[in-house]
């Protein structure tokens, strides 16, 4: 059974009005084929395809034939010079209006010897977030949570434990070879293995080393790969070089929480594990609905940390804790950085919270609301 995704679907139409390429990227297996055709009045190239690829190996009269016409081109890398198509297209034929897909940040990939700045669009197409389970209408978060949220993944009955393992043999073989050509499969499948179990918490090359049998230099390639493919998201800290600050530690976080599940060898979940896996859930809604924006995280020297940070330019940063149960909620950390940073705002993002409300906290205001009420005022900001 398919299902519209029509946040995702609206965001590519508005893209479109503002260049005549999109490029449309995310990880192996979140929905990107089935998005482009969900596209109404499309024609669809697997660029997979042998035969397709003769068909398009004439950049200037393929597009010839399509004026007019909306084009996704599915794995768009797979052509020999991907990025000559989309640059002819944007500059010659903007009357074509175009979707290319891939798994990677065009950086990534040799083959694009032009990242067509100023000539693309890009949209990142996250895991599930919570206008995709209005569409899917079924499952509560915590399934979400388990499962995971590539959408295969989450439709399944019981968890897909073999998938789990097809996709990241799918994504050694298809992605990094294919696109950094990088040694030692299982150095490389142990180092994902760690980031997994470990996500979210502050990250330092040399702790993977010894584990996976590799240098330092090459944790950092690996972790760089796993970056430009989205499977990570690098969180760096925020920070005005204060003394007590941490400075440049990042914090990694895994692409989907179900992956931290399978990882973690969870079958269900427990009440102690869903705080992580919320703090995972909202990255995940910001990186989808804000697109561009930056996000931080903060911790000093003495152990306060606060989970998000988003930096204003010429306004004050807004503080982001990440809760399940508003209770839960200790004020220390929060209260450190408000020392820090007296003008922040400071919010936490709770699961139980549907009316915002705020509360005086040694010696600080701080906000209590839901994630819907966070990304609509991040969105206004």
């Amino acid at each position: 059974m398919k299902f519209r995704r029509t946040f995702w679907l609206e965001r590519l139409e508005e893209a479109w009005k503002e260049r005549s390429v999109v490029w449309l990227t995310g990880v192996r297996r979140s929905g990107k084929t089935t998005l482009c055709q969900s596209l109404e009045n499309v024609e669809y190239f697997d660029c997979e395809l042998p035969r397709v690829r003769q068909q398009i190996e004439d950049p200037e009269s393929f597009l010839e034939s399509l004026q007019g016409k909306r084009v996704v081109l599915d794995e768009v890398h797979r052509l020999l010079n991907p990025s000559e198509l989309l640059k002819i297209a944007a500059d010659h034929y903007p009357h074509v209006k175009i979707v290319a897909t891939g798994s990677s940040t065009l950086t990534a990939s040799a083959k694009f010897r032009d990242t067509l700045t100023g000539r693309k669009r890009t949209i990142w197409l996250t895991p599930m977030m919570s206008r995709d389970l209005s569409d899917f209408r079924r499952g509560k978060l915590e399934h979400r949570l388990l499962f995971g949220g590539l959408p295969s993944f989450f439709l399944e009955q019981s968890i897909p434990e073999r998938a789990f393992q097809e996709w990241i043999d799918a994504f050694w073989a298809k992605d990094i070879q294919e696109l950094f050509r990088l040694e030692r499969r299982a150095s490389f499948q142990r180092f994902f293995e760690l980031l997994m179990i470990q996500s979210g918490g502050i990250f330092e090359a040399s702790s993977f080393a010894a584990p996976c049998e590799i240098s330092r230099t090459t944790v950092t390639n690996y972790l760089h790969a796993l970056e430009a493919t989205h499977v990570v998201q690098i969180v760096r800290p925020y920070t005005k070089r204060r003394a007590h600050e941490i400075i440049a530690a990042p914090r990694v976080y895994a692409f989907d929480t179900g992956f931290i599940s399978y990882y973690r060898g969870w079958h269900a979940i427990r009440a102690d594990d869903l705080g992580a896996l919320w703090e995972h859930y909202v990255l995940n809604e910001m990186i989808a609905r804000l697109d561009t924006v930056e996000i931080r995280y903060w911790r000093d020297k003495r152990g306060h940390e606060v989970d998000f940070v988003i930096p204003r330019r010429g306004l004050p940063p807004i503080a982001v804790e990440c809760k399940w149960s508003s209770r839960s909620f200790d004020g220390q950390s929060m209260s450190a950085f408000q020392r820090a940073y007296p003008e922040a705002q400071c919010c936490v993002v709770a699961h139980d919270v549907s009316r915002r409300f705020t509360r005086k906290d040694q010696g600080g205001c701080v906000e209590f609301m839901s994630l819907e009420d966070l990304v609509e005022s991040l969105e206004k900001k």
